[in-house]
């Protein structure tokens, strides 16, 4: 099925696609909200740039942006994945608990924020580019890879992983990490920390057509919650 999104508005867009099971191709979207909310069973390619919460709540879908991606894209995720050719704004994946994200270039401010694992889920965010300040705030599971392929300087930025308390976060550069709160600790990946994340490297790699050699040539630092400084001290008491 195809359809044309700024004919439409985004109500009635939505609409259509919550009733259909078909694959849909979307084309001339121009910031349309919520496409694939909720979304279970179908592949949705949009050929333009979605409006924010692009596939909020979405679970078990397959969401193929050629383009941009604005805010919120992937907003309480819980299962299916979101491919993009492009860029993604800030809270990418916010409180998402399953489901994979990829995006191929940069991404905003706060992206990964509030992610969680529930039950046998684990969400997974990789970046190919660079990210802005507070990745991984308030991280609680999942999985969160920046490759900076784009960049030979540090790919994320400021305060990374500020109130962290479970997950991973991966960084690959040559450069050692700055600014990064008591919550985390920093570590050089070993061997056991790259094959844990080799499968999400390959497909990323598959996606948009990188060499996992090439990716695989910096080195990595690994970022987790640090259990002497709990985010909890962050708080103050009455």
């Amino acid at each position: 099925m195809k359809l044309l999104a700024h004919e439409l508005g985004f109500r009635a867009l939505n609409e259509i696609i919550r009733n259909t099971d078909e694959d849909i191709v979307i084309d001339r979207c121009f910031g349309e909200r919520f496409i694939g909310s909720g979304a279970s069973s179908k592949t949705i390619t949009i050929n333009g740039t979605p409006g924010n919460a692009l596939g909020a709540y979405l679970d078990g879908a397959t969401i193929i942006v050629n383009g941009n991606a604005q805010d919120a894209a992937g907003d309480t995720m819980n299962d299916g994945r979101i491919i993009i050719y492009g860029n993604a704004g800030d809270v990418l994946g916010y409180a998402m608990r399953g489901g994979k994200i990829y995006v191929r270039d940069d991404t905003g401010y706060r992206t990964g924020i509030h992610m969680k694992e529930y039950k046998d889920k684990k969400p997974v965010i990789v970046v190919g580019g660079t990210v802005g300040s507070f990745l991984g705030e308030y991280m609680a599971g999942g999985i969160i890879i920046v490759l900076g392929l784009n960049t030979d300087d540090i790919p994320v930025g400021n305060f990374t992983g500020t109130g962290m308390h479970g997950g991973q976060i991966f960084i690959r550069t040559r450069k050692k990490l700055k600014y990064l709160p008591k919550q985390v600790c920093l570590n050089m990946a070993d061997d056991d920390d790259i094959n844990s994340i080799r499968e999400y490297l390959r497909e990323f790699s598959e996606l948009f057509g990188h060499n996992m050699d090439d990716i695989l040539s910096k080195p990595f630092y690994k970022l987790t919650p640090n259990a002497k400084n709990p985010y909890k001290q962050m708080y103050t008491y009455n």
